[in-house]
């Protein structure tokens, strides 16, 4: 493969929403000024909350990093040799450490590629481009900025080539079934005949084996889960006490999702300067930060075909733990 000076490799865009964004304080005016009480996930990732996410994936308990990982190490000359993919973008793409599997693929297949993560965090991206590029000598990175839940229809993809949308870390789980459908429809509708989906997407089991995920020994979860609270009293001038608030993760069998909560261990009032409000949480009264929608392999295959699209290839881990799906437009 053909080298080329590092810094031409790497370079980046800022992607603007096609839709209105809901700020940090239309959120918790929506979420947290009434009840029963909620925030979105999406406020758990400052710099801290992302460094915390990592170690989580290293714990013993949390088995989907590990599992998309195996999966992607297993499978991903496959993936490639399927996909063809002349540029592979990543939604949410994070340190982009798992997707490493699919470059060692195209280095190993002589298929180079160029490479678009999307995330919010500019920094993480940027630092991990310049890594990628060093050990990747024919590898272009164009790092996009932005929130891809504000829409897809202003990424500055090419027209040309065909392209890979990969979708990790069982993140469409996060969304109510309504969004994952929209998101999915999105995604659907950036795509040509020639692309293909690459989707990771946890599944339901036993409810000592969630929980435990969600909920690890160490008590990394349970900061992680705090940490919000940190972040609302840094950027809305609240004054939450943070460690007086229990963490919980329950499996809803009924709605094959995980709840993650916060839990008041006292009565205690919590003024957000930046609102200029204030709000009274009871002993005990709980905060909903997160689901964690769990799939089987019919629930995940209707929800596709809802989007218009269709599984090409089902890779799964043992046992039936993850999944990683290869899919097309229908």
């Amino acid at each position: 493969m053909t080298n080329s000076p590092t810094g031409a490799r790497l370079t980046s865009t800022h992607v603007v929403p096609d839709r209105p964004l809901a700020s940090l304080a239309d959120d918790v005016r929506a979420g947290l000024l009434t009840r029963p009480r909620w925030l979105s996930p999406k406020y758990f990732y400052d710099d801290h909350g992302s460094a915390l996410f990592e170690a989580i994936c290293a714990t013993p308990e949390y088995y989907p990093s590990r599992s998309e990982a195996a999966l992607l190490a297993a499978h991903g000359r496959t993936i490639i040799e399927a996909s063809s993919p002349e540029h592979i973008l990543e939604l949410g793409s994070g340190s982009s450490r798992k997707t490493r599997h699919l470059l060692d693929a195209c280095d190993v297949l002589n298929r180079p590629c160029r490479y678009w993560p999307f995330d919010v965090s500019a920094q993480m991206m940027l630092d991990a481009g310049a890594e990628l590029v060093a050990d990747y000598d024919w590898l272009t990175v164009h790092a996009l900025i932005g929130d891809y839940t504000g829409g897809l229809s202003t990424v500055p993809l090419p027209e040309d080539g065909r392209r890979l949308i990969v979708f990790l870390g069982g993140t469409l789980g996060n969304f109510e079934p309504a969004d994952a459908l929209a998101m999915l429809e999105q995604i659907a509708a950036l795509m040509r005949d020639d692309d293909r989906l690459l989707l990771g997407i946890d599944r339901v089991k036993d409810t000592a084996t969630l929980e435990a995920a969600y909920d690890d020994a160490q008590g990394v979860t349970a900061d992680f889960n705090r940490n919000v609270l940190r972040v609302l009293n840094r950027e809305l001038e609240a004054d939450f006490p943070v460690e007086a608030y229990r963490h919980r993760a329950l499996f809803d069998r009924d709605n094959a999702r995980i709840e993650m909560r916060l839990t008041a261990d006292y009565a205690h009032r919590v003024r957000l300067a930046a609102l200029d409000t204030a709000i009274d949480i009871d002993a005990g009264e709980e905060i909903v930060t997160e689901f964690s929608h769990k799939f089987t392999p019919d629930t995940l295959r209707a929800l596709l075909n809802a989007a218009g699209l269709a599984m090409d290839r089902h890779f799964e881990a043992d046992g039936g733990a993850y999944s990683l799906v290869l899919a097309r437009r229908a």
